[in-house]
Formats: C-alpha cells, sequence, structure tokens
C-alpha cells in the first residue's frame, strides 16, 4: 500500500515537470519563432497560430521585451509587433502594463544598452497609443524615488515619446484631465523641494516645455502659503475665554520670572490696561 502511495506522488512530480517542460516549449517557440521572421505581419502571425492557454499571452509580451532588450540596437520590428498585440487583444495590454511597472522597479538590473531598448520599446507602444497612459502612473519624479538607471530610463521613454508626438502634443496628452491623476508623479506638488527637483530634470532633458504647470505652482506657492496663514485662526486663540485671560497670563508670567526688573513688569502692567 506504500509502495502505491509513492508510485502516486511520483506521478504527480512527473504531471509537474511536464506542465514546466510545456512552458519551456512554449518560450522556445515564441523565441524562435520571433527570431526567425523577417516580417512583423509574418510574425505576429504565426505568433497568432500558437494555441496559448488564458493567462499565457504574457509569455509573449515578455519575449519580446526579452528579445528587444538583448538586441544591440533597438529594433522597431519589436515596437510594432507589441503594438499590435496591444491592439488586437486587451489582454496584452494588460500585460504590457504589469510588465512595464516591473521593468522599472528593476531597472537598475539592466545595462545601459537593454536598458534604452526596453525605454524605446515602452515609448513605442506610448505613442502610438496601443497601451493607456495610465502605466505612467509608476513614476514618481524626485529625488528619493529614482535612481540614475531610472531617471536614465524616463529621459530615454520621454525623449522618445516626444520625438514622435512632438512638444506641443505631448504637453496636451500630459493635460488631458480624464488621466491627470496617472500623471501625479511625473509633475509633483506635494513640496516644494519635489517640484523644484521635477522641473530641473524636466529642463535638462531638454523637455522643459512640459514644466509650465509646475513652474506656476511653484510661483504660487507663497502666496498659497499666506492665504493659508489668514484663513488659520490666530495661534493664541486657544479657547474663547484666552483673549480675557491674556492679561492675567501676561502679568502672571512677569511676577513669575524672578529675574525682571521692577520697571519691566511695570511697563507691563501699562501695556496691559491700555489696551
Amino acid at each position: 500500500g506504500g509502495g502505491g502511495g509513492g508510485g502516486g506522488g511520483g506521478d504527480g512530480g512527473i504531471i509537474t515537470d511536464l506542465t514546466e517542460q510545456d512552458l519551456v516549449n512554449l518560450r522556445r517557440t515564441i523565441y524562435l519563432t520571433i527570431m526567425s521572421s523577417a516580417a512583423v505581419d509574418e510574425c505576429a502571425h504565426k505568433l497568432m497560430k500558437l494555441k496559448l492557454r488564458e493567462g499565457q499571452e504574457v509569455e509573449i509580451a515578455t519575449m519580446l521585451i526579452e528579445c528587444c532588450a538583448q538586441e544591440r540596437t533597438y529594433l522597431r520590428f519589436y515596437g510594432l509587433l507589441a503594438e499590435r498585440f496591444c491592439l488586437i487583444d486587451r489582454a496584452y495590454q494588460v500585460c504590457f502594463d504589469e510588465l512595464f511597472a516591473k521593468q522599472y522597479t528593476m531597472i537598475h538590473r539592466l545595462e545601459t544598452n537593454k536598458l534604452r531598448n526596453v525605454a524605446k520599446l515602452f515609448a513605442h507602444v506610448l505613442h502610438s497609443d496601443a497601451l493607456p497612459w495610465g502605466v505612467l502612473e509608476y513614476i514618481v519624479i524626485s529625488e528619493e524615488e529614482t535612481t540614475s538607471s531610472s531617471r536614465i530610463f524616463i529621459k530615454i521613454l520621454f525623449q522618445e515619446v516626444a520625438e514622435y508626438m512632438g512638444l506641443k502634443t505631448l504637453r496636451q496628452r500630459l493635460n488631458d484631465e480624464s488621466v491627470a491623476p496617472s500623471f501625479l508623479g511625473l509633475f509633483p506638488r506635494d513640496t516644494p523641494k519635489n517640484t523644484r527637483f521635477a522641473i530641473n530634470f524636466w529642463t535638462a532633458i531638454g523637455l522643459g516645455g512640459l514644466t509650465d504647470g509646475l513652474r506656476q505652482h511653484l510661483a504660487d506657492a507663497p502666496k498659497r502659503i499666506a492665504a493659508a496663514a489668514a484663513a488659520a485662526p490666530p495661534p493664541r486663540a486657544l479657547s474663547p475665554l484666552s483673549s480675557s485671560s491674556s492679561s492675567s497670563s501676561s502679568s502672571s508670567s512677569s511676577s513669575s520670572s524672578s529675574s525682571d526688573s521692577d520697571s519691566d513688569s511695570d511697563s507691563d502692567s501699562d501695556s496691559d490696561s491700555d489696551s
């Protein structure tokens, strides 16, 4: 009986291995299909014919990014393929959205060449509107939230998008109220320090034209602070009784300090009676 149980466990192991082997085979097929295709249409057609199970779309998306990253220079072939799949099936948009987040959090592990290729691939699916721009919510431009690697990635991503769309169109898109919440990290307004950092960053990469709103926000900061101070209750008004008790508290404080001279306490009482 015990032997039979052991055999069952063994069978279970084999089934698991077969599933993993299926995945390895699928990845190899996807890789070879991509690398052996001369044209985008041909490659997309072959990949669409693969019998993918639900949820395996991520395998194609991941392999596209990995193949793109390993090229010596960026090939538009990969951007066009990613665009095609995102437009064919929304499941691929979800995959590329999640992969963007994953790539961005691990971007410091990529050497500059791979980083550049991946940034240009995502720039393509953004400027072609194959991927919703909500994906940009993963980026926060501040000294604490960026590394030298992520700054290079953001720089290449947006320079590429600006090159295709033009600065004017890009600015209109980033000012679109319907997706504005996704861009809060790109143009932080939480602290003057972060706002200044973002302005300097965008200006340094040649896209200072995107920072008009941030510059205005920074210029208006003193007015906002003054308005907030005016609206706030005076600091001494702790309770309704405080105004009547202020004279007694000031006289008691002067009498309690032993170092005060008589003339000081006299002048205090004079001023109290005047008020």
